[in-house]
């Protein structure tokens, strides 16, 4: 197994006695969360392209037939990078308050919930720290399933229903439980060895 590199760390104010983002993000996010709510979020499920539309507005670098239902909740568009023919159900929760960068062909499914934010619980200030969340190409986050941050997932990876995430993967991989574990190969065809 290849060591993963690890993934930098962002630090971002004082929690207790501040906001953790500048004004520019609060405002950027506030302005986001108006358009959600009137634009996107009543928009019909076949309407990808009006849905691709807006977040590319607001600065999300997206492939070709991204597919992202009304639903899913994007914090920070401008942290959100897609490849090609990415799927975004509806309930999932994009928490990117890092960048996530979703590979080509990877599918999210419903409830699933990527968080790249935490704190620094030894530092009596407790700031809010991010790493980004990378995913691979061809890979399936099933429902419910919980990623933290820093955490990369390789090419092929399945991560299986309600399990939760903390290491980084291998490539062709099915992970499940709580915290996830390998549980089986998969082949580049994607069945199961």
């Amino acid at each position: 197994m290849t060591a993963t590199p690890t993934p930098p760390i962002t630090t971002w104010g004082n929690s207790r006695t501040g906001a953790s983002f500048p004004w520019g993000n609060r405002l950027g996010r506030l302005l986001w969360g108006v358009v959600w709510l009137l634009l996107l979020r009543p928009s019909p499920r076949p309407l990808h392209g009006w849905r691709a539309f807006w977040l590319r507005a607001f600065g999300a670098k997206l492939g070709r037939r991204v597919h992202i239902y009304p639903g899913a909740r994007v914090w920070a568009p401008w942290n959100l990078v897609c490849g090609d023919d990415v799927g975004v159900a509806d309930g999932v929760i994009l928490y990117n308050q890092g960048p996530i960068t979703l590979g080509a062909r990877t599918v999210v499914s419903q409830g699933a919930h990527l968080c790249t934010g935490t704190h620094d619980f030894n530092d009596p200030g407790f700031p809010l720290q991010t790493r980004p969340i990378t995913v691979g190409e061809d890979v399936w986050l099933a429902a419910e399933c919980f990623v933290q941050p820093g955490v990369t997932i390789a090419d092929g990876s399945v991560i299986g229903a309600r399990s939760v995430l903390t290491k980084s993967t291998e490539s062709w991989t099915v992970y499940a439980g709580n915290p996830a574990r390998a549980i089986k190969r998969r082949d580049a065809r994607g069945g199961t060895e």
